[in-house]
């Protein structure tokens, strides 16, 4: 039996999370779901974003799935605290063109490597002689361990290509050293093609010829950027999964927020939070079980029949849910 930490948030997170919860019922396999509270909700309800229980309930499990949570003026962000709290330092984001959907290029097919654990998202602002201040925190050690896990997850896509992206030429030290870890790690790996770019011509590059990327290794600001972007190549933030990976955890969410101007409607696309689920079965271990729900909602987005409005259609959260679901039974 898998234990899953079950973390909705706010917003559409609850929403797609029943959607999603929905799905993993329907499967051939045993789940034993804890539930616990985090978001601008939580924080209205305990005084607290990510309460230290949920943070107990998300390292006991064998892997998380989070909705969304909203921001909570003056209190830091829930989701960035319980990747510190679990150290799931590899944020990964596929992208990945869809048949049937209004794509830049219907051959998109790489992987965003976000470094998850320091950068600007360290969280560490101050005022200081009236300025304010903001650190931007960049180790060799996590640096180094980035790009290890961006190495590893080439291999095991079958690809040959890792793109580093950098700002070295400004920050030539903090970014000195992410550029020169992430060449370090690849003497390893000779037969693996390595490149790197400046982030503002990446940020071109991705528009202009993103099908020649494979896996792109970032820190933690600018990889969050870019894969924002690159999710308005394939359709938007509906089709944009993510897991955070570490070395003793593994938490899954859409890179989509808690989007409170739908909230409520019924009509949040769930396919994010679904393929989120897929990963999360592919880090346990179970990849037919995952490659058959990628395969699921490919089938039901290319028919076209139903889709929620961010693609075009009419249908509701879960009229989605229970076509993807009815293709795994």
């Amino acid at each position: 039996m898998y234990k899953i930490a079950i973390i909705s948030g706010d917003g559409i997170g609850k929403e797609v999370m029943s959607a999603c919860e929905y799905l993993l019922d329907k499967l051939d396999l045993n789940f034993s779901f804890k539930y616990g509270e985090a978001g601008y909700e939580c924080f209205k309800n305990n005084g607290i974003t990510l309460p230290e229980e949920t943070i107990k309930i998300a390292n006991k499990s064998d892997a998380v799935l989070f909705g969304a949570s909203t921001s909570t003026p003056g209190q830091p962000s829930p989701i960035i605290n319980l990747r510190k709290a679990l150290n799931v330092y590899a944020n990964i984001r596929p992208i990945k063109s869809y048949k049937g959907v209004k794509c830049i290029r219907d051959d998109i097919d790489f992987v965003i490597v976000r470094e998850n654990t320091e950068g600007l998202y360290s969280q560490k602002e101050y005022e200081e002689n009236n300025k304010l201040i903001a650190e931007r925190i960049i180790t060799h050690t996590a640096s180094e361990r980035i790009s290890k896990a961006a190495f590893h997850l080439c291999l095991k896509r079958g690809q040959s290509k890792v793109t580093c992206v950098h700002k070295s030429n400004v920050l030539k030290k903090t970014d000195g050293i992410f550029k020169e870890s992430f060449y370090k790690i690849a003497k390893n790996y000779p037969q693996i093609t390595t490149e790197d770019y400046y982030v503002d011509a990446m940020a071109m590059y991705l528009l202009t010829q993103p099908q020649n990327f494979e896996v792109i290794v970032s820190s933690n600001l600018f990889g969050d950027i870019l894969s924002d972007e690159s999710a308005g190549l394939v359709g938007g933030l509906g089709l944009a999964p993510s897991g955070n990976i570490g070395d003793h955890n593994g938490l899954f969410e859409p890179v989509h927020g808690s989007a409170p101007d739908i909230a409520g409607k019924n009509i949040a696309n769930p396919c994010s939070m679904i393929l989120s689920a897929a990963m999360m079965l592919d880090y346990l271990g179970e990849w037919e079980i995952s490659n058959n729900i990628k395969k699921a909602v490919e089938k039901v987005i290319a028919e076209c029949n139903i889709r929620t409005p961010d693609l075009g259609g009419t249908s509701t959260t879960m009229e989605v849910t229970k076509a993807i679901t009815k293709e795994l039974i």
